[in-house]
């Protein structure tokens, strides 16, 4: 009988033990400010840590068309459509386009490209509300927004759908060299 009183006692304090700890949690979430409160998303950014893994940046003027990012992803999300370059040596990208409906953000992509013209970027934003607006073909942006230096947002990706010609072709000068004459 004894052992019978204590089986119930343990019972009975194993489960006040396990409310304990829900109930101090609840209390705990009900004292913390809201991710609203904290972020005005829109307006201001949310702050990521230099290692986050957000959308691909891509530069189209280094690249080299080896296909090495698109052989090492493991699931097929990178198109990559090239030609032999008229001007010299090596090919001309004419499509650099990241499916993100399937990209898993793994960053495997990045290693083994030999010039580093892909790198994962901050951003962490493109709302769209159609699954091609999920598709981003790099070679059809400005320079300034697939590299980096801007923004990548829907818009930009919505007015590269247009395009039918890479923005730029190997054998002209960089926009940013012409910049900086």
């Amino acid at each position: 009988m004894v052992g019978w009183f204590l089986d119930v006692f343990r019972a009975v304090y194993t489960v006040l033990s396990g409310m304990w700890v829900t109930i101090w949690t609840m209390a705990r979430t009900y004292r913390r400010e809201t991710f609203a409160e904290t972020y005005e998303y829109p307006e201001s950014p949310v702050p990521v840590k230099a290692r986050y893994r957000g959308f691909h940046r891509f530069d189209l003027t280094t690249c080299i068309g080896c296909e090495k990012c698109a052989v090492a992803c493991p699931v097929d999300c990178i198109y990559i459509e090239k030609v032999k370059s008229p001007v010299g040596k090596g090919f001309r990208i004419d499509g650099f386009a990241v499916d993100y409906t399937k990209c898993m953000f793994c960053a495997l992509c990045v290693e083994p490209c030999p010039v580093d013209c892909i790198f994962m970027g901050s951003n962490y934003d493109l709302s769209c509300y159609s699954r091609d607006g999920c598709i981003v073909d790099y070679a059809k942006l400005p320079l300034q927004v697939a590299w980096g230096r801007a923004t990548l947002n829907p818009t930009a990706v919505a007015e590269s759908k247009v395009l039918y010609e890479p923005v730029w072709v190997k054998g002209e000068p960089s926009p940013f060299e012409i910049q900086a004459e």
